[in-house]
């Protein structure tokens, strides 16, 4: 009876530190699995910081937003004004305009543009510190509307005189070539 107990003994011993030790490899699997875990979450937040960084220092939209646009504004001193706008990527913008009268006199002004996210417009701020800085409102992609000098948009009749379109949205530009 002494050695069925000995042996009893034994075997529950043995079953013990089985099930120990079979409970520990599964706790090892399950540490492994949470150490992958761990790191996979700390890699997602390291790209979500990442992300938030590039959103903080987004890239200037004025970088984006270029192109010719063109128009016939109204004027008050001539039947039109014919207007090509062009913003160029460096933040540089060069406006030919061309009265509709006798004299085809074209006129140059150059400058740098900005992007103003509030307004959703673009200014226009001429190399000239006598001419007058320009806002235009951002319609679309394709269409910039002209501001009057206190930032408003023309309202009335003649609100839709004060529109330029970018060339590749313009069937035809014969009356724009300068």
């Amino acid at each position: 009876m002494q050695t069925v107990k000995i042996k009893l003994k034994q075997t529950i011993h043995l079953i013990f530190l089985g099930v120990l030790l079979s409970s520990n490899s599964v706790m090892a699997v399950t540490d492994q699995e949470a150490r992958e875990g761990f790191a996979k979450a700390r890699a997602m937040n390291h790209q979500e910081e990442s992300d938030r960084a590039a959103h903080l220092n987004h890239v200037d939209k004025n970088q984006e937003f270029h192109g010719v646009f063109y128009g016939f504004l109204p004027c008050n001193h001539c039947n039109g004004m014919k207007v090509t706008l062009s913003l160029k990527q460096n933040n540089h913008y060069l406006m030919v305009t061309q009265p509709a009268k006798e004299s085809s006199r074209e006129f140059f002004e150059k400058g740098k543009y900005s992007w103003d996210d509030d307004i959703h417009a673009v200014i226009l701020t001429p190399r000239d510190k006598e001419a007058e800085v320009r806002e235009y409102l951002i319609k679309d992609e394709g269409t910039l509307i002209q501001l009057d000098g206190n930032g408003k948009q023309i309202i009335g009749d003649s609100a839709e005189s004060y529109v330029l379109r970018r060339s590749d949205t313009v069937k035809s530009r014969e009356v724009h070539i300068h």
